[in-house]
């Protein structure tokens, strides 16, 4: 436990440096290399979605045996060694400071550079168009991502953490690359990525929904409207094509009293997407800094709350 809390710690302070070797860089590379030649070697729907399945069990396979070895062999050689590369494993498994400084570089954008700064710096982090987006549309964007990746990129990992040590967070993180990467329902990747897709959205599952509860509880503690953001939780939280995304989204619509979600345009045509929340008021850009406190606080009450399952399990 102690190592997750300086895991956790350590993102904070320092993110994630671009310059900083990364395990998920690792990752996204084989994941190319297996896509690269399997594409092209695989003629028919069933060689795809079997080269797929492939995919997936070495990545998460790879991902899982390279840290447990890897942690194995350090505390071999010295104790001193195991915990410092625990904790430096654990720390590229947690994306809070990174999904928090994406949000505020929005932010800023929005406030000091124009609007077409929020559009571009917008578009590094969504599939979506953002070229005719009005400043609303763009926070709206920085929102929902902030809100899905509060479960994404922190809390699920944090739940795997105390589940699996490293090396589960580490095989988890391999699912969540290769469903950014590969899980999409175009036409290069709908048989290829079927996997991938499905095995993320079950490792999701519990994480999602453990989140959206605690973000009701982060509004409350935060002086949000926790009341509106459980009562939209529970009626919205299916409003969306991911069974997983909608219920940190759901959470944070209500407290924040905004709706997301709705048409997007992808490559220049537009998608309908179900509304997630009431339409009490338009977004703001200072919503952006109330979902990075949202994704904060309900991450902490995940450290807490995972900590005492775990401690009420290890007394038994």
């Amino acid at each position: 436990m102690l190592s997750i809390y300086a895991a956790f710690l350590a993102d904070f302070l320092i993110g994630d440096p671009a310059s900083w070797p990364h395990p998920v860089r690792l990752i996204g590379a084989y994941i190319s290399f297996f896509e690269k030649h399997a594409i092209k070697a695989s003629k028919s729907e069933p060689a795809l979605k079997a080269a797929g399945v492939l995919l997936l069990i070495t990545t998460v396979g790879l991902a899982f045996l390279s840290s447990w070895y890897t942690l194995k062999l350090a505390g071999w050689i010295s104790p001193y060694l195991y915990h410092v590369l625990n904790i430096l494993l654990l720390y590229t498994c947690i994306a809070a400071r990174c999904l928090s400084d994406e949000g505020r570089r929005i932010y800023l954008a929005l406030k000091e550079e124009g609007l077409d700064k929020g559009r571009k710096l917008l578009s590094m982090v969504v599939g979506r168009d953002t070229d005719s987006l009005n400043e609303s549309g763009v926070t709206r964007g920085a929102v929902e991502t902030i809100a899905e990746n509060t479960s994404d990129g922190v809390i699920a990992p944090l739940f795997y953490m105390f589940i699996g040590g490293a090396p589960l967070a580490m095989a988890y993180k391999a699912v969540n690359t290769l469903d950014s990467m590969i899980g999409y329902k175009n036409e290069r990747y709908l048989h290829f990525g079927r996997a991938a897709a499905l095995f993320d959205d079950a490792a999701n599952y519990i994480p999602a929904r453990i989140t959206g509860i605690l973000i009701v509880l982060a509004s409350l503690l935060m002086g949000l409207d926790y009341k509106s953001s459980l009562r939209t939780l529970l009626r919205d939280s299916r409003n969306h094509s991911s069974p997983n995304s909608g219920f940190p989204e759901s959470a944070v619509a209500g407290a924040l009293g905004v709706q997301l979600g709705g048409t997007n345009h992808y490559f220049g045509k537009p998608v309908e997407k179900p509304t997630i929340g009431d339409p009490l008021r338009p977004l703001v850009r200072k919503d952006i800094k109330t979902a990075i406190g949202l994704m904060y606080i309900s991450s902490i009450l995940a450290l807490i709350l995972f900590s005492i399952v775990l401690n009420q399990e290890g007394w038994r």
